[in-house]
């Protein structure tokens, strides 16, 4: 199994629009982060979690010419805001699959109501297969079974998926023991760190280490980071030796 980090970064991505913190002035391309998203290969699937703004930008740095589907973690539009850019994939492939909990997908239905309608669909848009996911109900995507595991940003529901020894979880602020159990034996992990202080929906990143050594995985890669987390090369130097700052492009193998 390949992942490939297509982002890294937080709802504004580094560097943000205007802002002249040394982070977002950095030369250093790890310190360049996307809004975050991770891309799942095997055995010729390719399946993405999380559809950003930057999905289009995304596709074409990583020459993607299949997509499988789309595995949503909520709503928000750092997660959400690029499905219309699954129109090449649409038109070669037919109907796309998205993977989310009913919740999010009357949100997308909303906010992009002619990618799920039924009659009078405009030639030029696109259109998905709806798979509704629950916490607690195991799925399959291609040949793989995929396991939903639920965690809390601040007070909304997120899912995050465990795919055989490989698991991601992003913008959760608080997990469950019935859920963690759930990444028993993970070898690696995939989580959060927003920035060194606290925040009120997401992991710093002290909690996002506690949870690490909670679940105890052979390798762990942090991703949804802010510039305030500080420049890449430094946090990175400070973390044990299993523990690493996700960057854009990286590409682990499970």
């Amino acid at each position: 199994m390949k992942i490939t980090f297509l982002g890294t970064g937080t709802s504004q991505g580094i560097p943000v629009i205007g802002s002249s913190h040394p982070v977002c002035l950095s030369d250093n391309p790890k310190d360049k982060r996307l809004r975050v998203s991770v891309m799942v290969s095997w055995d010729n699937y390719n399946y993405v979690i999380d559809c950003g703004p930057d999905f289009r930008q995304q596709m074409l740095t990583h020459k993607v010419e299949q997509l499988d589907g789309i595995l949503f973690t909520h709503e928000h539009a750092d997660h959400t805001a690029g499905i219309d850019d699954i129109r090449p994939f649409f038109f070669r492939q037919g109907d796309i699959p998205i993977y989310a909990h009913d919740r999010v997908i009357k949100g997308l239905q909303r906010r992009f109501d002619y990618i799920f309608a039924d009659e009078n669909r405009y030639p030029g848009a696109p259109a998905v297969s709806v798979n509704p996911v629950e916490r607690n109900t195991p799925f399959v995507i291609g040949n793989l079974e995929a396991i939903p595991i639920e965690v809390l940003h601040n007070r909304l529901p997120v899912l995050g998926y465990r795919m055989g020894d490989f698991a991601y979880i992003t913008d959760a602020k608080t997990v469950s023991e019935d859920q963690l159990m759930k990444l028993k034996g993970i070898k690696v992990l995939t989580v959060n760190a927003l920035r060194k202080e606290p925040h009120h929906s997401h992991f710093n990143l002290e909690e996002a280490l506690e949870f690490v050594e909670k679940v105890r995985p052979e390798q762990a890669y942090f991703t949804h980071i802010s510039h305030h987390m500080g420049f890449h090369e430094q946090v990175e130097k400070e973390l044990p030796d299993h523990v690493h700052l996700a960057y854009d492009n990286l590409i682990v193998t499970v």
